[in-house]
């Protein structure tokens, strides 16, 4: 039995070996006295007894042995060799009682290299088993700006709570993600029953997406893993069945893929201008009628958020009598959101439009569970294939509100009221202080959270005595209150000069005769397997401001300049030299940040009193949102 395994062995060595071999790689093991940085940049850190998975195994620690296995740890020396007489025993001895001996290894990066045990590490990723014990020494390197780098050290820093070396990530930030996914807080320690459940769910999960070809892919397992887990939730993912874990896995395929992508989100900065054929126009797609449910997270006078998308709604009733018929539900949350969307597919709604960001993971199940109705959310940077997502470019009306307030400034003091730290808002607030500083290099703008937990803004504007207050975008009904838009304080009394506009309603509706002129399929297939965001601006009509009569007519002349020119995508608000807080951000004058970097943007302007809050910070309310869509201050 032992010669027969070790021909076999042999034959996987050399296949392994000259494939290598064509593709100009290594063929025998990876040697990690040959990769290690110099002495005295590393340190040693002694594990003792660690179970090590057999797929981490990938070479010796010294060139001794290297040349014995191809690279895939398989033997290449001859049949009658002693080498090959030691493995064949090593092998009856597996079969007939297991190999229990440990080996002795290094871990560098989390990946192992063997010192003793060489031949049983062979023997065990012959018979295919998941680890193998061993006695192992840690190597730490010096902390680099370096990807895998801070890859690891976040791994490190994971493993002090969670000893597990099982599970990998391409991106940062992830082994924090997945600590929050499970349930634990930042610094909590794992039990012996957690690990053993956690142990369970993922091997579970991993060996049905390597049998679906996950290996092919670029993300890695544990990547997968955490989309899913964070999609579907830990626990309730723990408890499917394998046969139910098979079906959600396959079904959410498209997600996985979706995470290999460098940029995995297309932006759709104008609605779709593609012209449609004669005979299209002629003869007119069929499309059935369009059932459509908006969901909210308040209502529409207790919310001036929802009460745009409200307006929205109303608007396509208008605008649509005949084609569309649609149906509202209020009052959203993160644990009766699923069953509103089921509500309104069980009531046949076609279109499906979740009017939060906080509500982008029910979405995205929702979808999965329901491939003939289109679902699409409200959010920015939100990377699923199974939705779209759409956002209007708020940041452009911004910036003629920044202009408007600094030619206002006469004690170059200004008031910005910000709701969330998500993406999109900050944005918003450096397009304002651009703008404002365009006009009034000397002004300020102080930046002030509502959603902070000691936010007073009462107290702020005693203090600070500010020219002009930005605050929440339009009024609520129920309040009927005048503190929204730019104003300036005359007394108690708020004295209105603009306010940004999001026509929601035209934004809907383009959108819809995407669907009805046969564009949405077209959309979909340029953009390959990334995910689609729909984010127009004041060239496309959804985003205006409206000035007050107020206004000095020099003023309103420079607001309507400044709309011709940005409307005409003549100007870019962020462009040429950028500095922040801490520094020049963009140094290139005939530069223009980019769509993606306006979108992810996690620094503020140099003229911004204030910083972007951590979550601990704010309101319990806010922690949802900005869970999923919460942008940090970039550090220095």
């Amino acid at each position: 039995m032992g010669k027969e395994d070790y021909a076999k062995a042999v034959k996987l060595g050399k296949r392994d070996y000259q494939m290598r071999m064509l593709r100009g790689l290594k063929p025998t093991l990876q040697v990690l006295d040959d990769i290690l940085p110099e002495m005295g940049t590393y340190a040693e850190q002694p594990l003792g007894m660690v179970q090590i998975p057999i797929d981490l195994i990938v070479g010796t620690k010294n060139a001794g042995r290297s040349n014995s296995f191809a690279g895939n740890f398989m033997p290449i020396l001859r049949d009658g060799t002693e080498f090959a007489a030691k493995w064949s025993e090593l092998s009856t001895s597996h079969v007939e009682e297991g190999i229990h001996t440990p080996v002795k290894a290094y871990e560098y990066m989390n990946k192992f290299y063997v010192e003793e045990g060489n031949k049983r590490v062979s023997v065990m990723k012959y018979f295919e088993a998941d680890s193998i014990p061993g006695e192992v020494t840690r190597i730490i390197p010096k902390r680099t700006e370096d990807k895998e780098n801070k890859i690891y050290f976040e791994f490190l820093d994971f493993y002090r709570f969670a000893p597990i070396n099982y599970i990998w990530f391409s991106q940062e930030g992830s082994f924090v993600k997945l600590q929050e996914a499970v349930g634990k807080e930042p610094e909590e320690k794992w039990t012996e029953d957690d690990l053993r459940e956690f142990s369970s769910m993922y091997n579970r999960f991993a060996a049905e997406f390597k049998s679906r070809g996950g290996g092919k892919l670029k993300a890695t397992a544990g990547d997968a893993f955490l989309s899913f887990i964070m999609l579907y939730g830990y626990q309730e993912a723990s408890e499917k069945t394998t046969s139910e874990l098979k079906e959600l896995i396959a079904k959410s395929w498209e997600e996985f893929e979706l995470l290999q992508e460098e940029q995995g989100i297309e932006l759709k900065m104008k609605p779709n201008q593609e012209k449609r054929s004669l005979l299209s126009a002629i003869f007119p797609l069929s499309s059935p009628k369009l059932n459509i449910a908006f969901i909210y997270e308040k209502t529409p006078g207790t919310s001036a958020w929802t009460y745009a998308h409200e307006l929205g709604r109303l608007y396509l009733e208008q605008t649509f009598p005949e084609e569309v018929s649609t149906v509202s539900y209020e009052w959203g949350t993160q644990e009766n959101i699923d069953s509103l969307l089921a509500d309104a597919v069980a009531a046949g709604c076609n279109l499906i439009f979740t009017t939060t960001p906080s509500f982008v993971q029910a979405s995205v199940k929702a979808a999965i569970a329901n491939p003939e109705v289109r679902i699409m959310n409200c959010s920015l940077h939100t990377s699923h294939r199974y939705i779209r997502t759409y956002y209007s470019r708020m940041h452009e009306a911004k910036f003629m509100m920044g202009a408007i307030a600094g030619a206002m400034a006469e004690n170059n003091r200004l008031l910005y009221i910000e709701d969330y730290p998500i993406y999109g808002s900050i944005a918003n607030i450096n397009a304002f202080a651009l703008g404002a500083r365009m006009i009034n290099p000397r002004v300020k703008v102080y930046l002030e959270w509502s959603a902070r937990k000691d936010f007073d803004i009462d107290k702020k504007i005693r203090e600070l005595g500010p020219a002009c207050i930005s605050g929440k975008d339009m009024m609520i009904p129920e309040e009927a209150s005048r503190f929204f838009g730019l104003y300036h304080m005359e007394g108690e009394t708020p004295r209105n000069l603009a306010m940004p506009i999001c026509h929601w309603g035209k934004f809907y509706e383009q959108l819809i005769r995407t669907i009805m002129d046969g564009k949405w399929k077209s959309d979909d297939s340029s953009s390959a397997t990334k995910a689609i965001n729909y984010w127009w601006g004041i060239s496309s009509g959804v985003i205006d401001v409206i000035c007050s009569q107020r206004l000095p007519v020099g003023t309103k002349r420079l607001w309507e300049l400044l709309k011709a020119t940005v409307s005409a995508e003549q100007f870019n608000p962020f462009s040429g030299v950028l500095y922040s807080q801490t520094g020049v951000t963009q140094p290139d004058p005939d530069k223009s940040l980019t769509p993606e970097e306006i979108m992810r943007m996690d620094w503020l302007a140099e003229n911004v009193i204030g910083t972007i809050p951590d979550t601990g910070e704010l309101k319990e309310q806010a922690e949802p949102l900005v869970r999923q869509q919460g942008v940090k201050q970039k550090e220095g």
